[in-house]
Formats: C-alpha cells, structure tokens, sequence
C-alpha cells in the first residue's frame, strides 16, 4: 500500500495502513541485521577477505623466522665437520627441506672479507679454508631461503605461483628493514661481525647466508 493509496482513506484506515507499513518496515531492518555479517578489523577473517598482502605477510613471518632459525642455528666450524664428512647427512640433520638443497641455519663470528654485489666473504675461525663462506647484506637480497626456513610456509597456502614468489620476497625485504636497515652495508670490510642465517646447502664448499641477525662490532 502506497502514500497516495493511504491518504484516499478513512482515519481509521490511515491509521492502520501506517501501522502496518511501520510494522513492515522493522521487520526488514531485522532481518538485514540477521543476515549481516561483522568483520572485525585486523582479524584473521578479515585478512582473508582482503586477500594475500605481500607486505603485511612478510611483516608478520619474519620475527617467527628469525626466532626459529636463531634456536636452531649451529656453529659453523661444527657445521662445516659435518658438510665436509657427509652432505647428505649434515642437510638431513641440521637443514628443513627434502631433496635437493635444504635450508640449514648457521651462527659464526668472524672477519668481513671484500664485497661483490653486496655479498661479503666471511673468515671465520675454525672453518676450514676450502669453504667459502659469503653474507648476503644486499641492496638485492636474493634467493627463499628466509621463506623456506622453517617448513612451515608452502605453496598450497597460497592463490598462485605468483603469491608464493612475492611471500618470500616481502620477508627478504622485512628483513633488510628490520636488520640491515640500521648498519653501514657499504663499509664492512675488516669488520668483526657475529652472524645468525641461514644458507641453501647445495654445494658444501660454498655458503651464501641470507642473515636473520648480525651484529657488527
């Protein structure tokens, strides 16, 4: 029943009809309330209906990263005894990931060499002269090692291929905002510097470390 309908009416029945649509009228907005839904801001359930951030997502994994490779990082002159008596096995028992190249974490002092696109040699005492160990400080910091270090993040969390790339290089890139920010990258040479990373063991006589922390005295 419309206005024009309503006002052709006895008072009575005006009174009625109005009534009537007010009645019509709460109960809509009770059910529109029923049927809407609250997503609370900053909720797990909100970051899905927002779809995968790269940024956000880098932002949060890193710390986690960061504190499960530095509990499980082993010295490097213990790491390379067992890189250079076995591979293999070294990979199996320290690293995270089967097959080829698992992501082993590492802790060692030692001496800045020289810089090759950002990334240093590193003489650390008692680690044999035939490992070449190197740390990346970028401005490039490459690779997943950082992604892959804890088993925990893996394709099937992700849309596509694409998502899967962008999650490791927003914990590269939280990590350089976060460690490497604050240090002179560009002058480390002949620095002493104790170091926590993580490196992809593929050939045993060549470490590149992708550093989670790293203190430069």
């Amino acid at each position: 029943m419309n206005a024009q309908a309503i006002a052709g009416t006895s008072k009575p029945q005006r009174q009625r009809a109005r009534v009537i649509l007010i009645a019509a009228a709460v109960v809509l907005i009770g059910a529109m309330a029923l049927d809407t839904h609250v997503v609370t801001m900053g909720s797990e359930e909100s970051a899905q209906s927002e779809g995968f951030v790269a940024e956000r997502f880098g932002a949060e994994q890193f710390p986690i990263i960061r504190e499960s490779v530095i509990e499980r990082a082993v010295p490097a002159p213990q790491l390379a005894e067992a890189v250079l008596a076995d591979a293999s096995a070294a990979g199996s028992q320290y690293g995270v990931g089967e097959g080829f190249g698992p992501v082993v974490p590492v802790t060692f002092t030692g001496i800045m060499g020289e810089s090759r696109n950002g990334n240093y040699t590193v003489d650390v005492e008692g680690v044999p002269d035939d490992i070449t160990i190197r740390v990346q400080t970028g401005p490039a910091i490459n690779g997943t090692e950082l992604r892959d270090a804890t088993g925990d993040i893996s394709f099937g969390q992700f849309t596509n291929q694409i998502e899967y790339q962008d999650a490791g290089a927003a914990i590269n890139d939280a990590m350089k905002s976060e460690l490497l920010g604050s240090i002179d990258t560009a002058n480390l040479s002949g620095r002493q510097v104790e170091v926590t990373g993580v490196f992809k063991l593929i050939n045993p006589r060549n470490w590149l470390v992708t550093p989670v922390s790293m203190n430069v005295e």
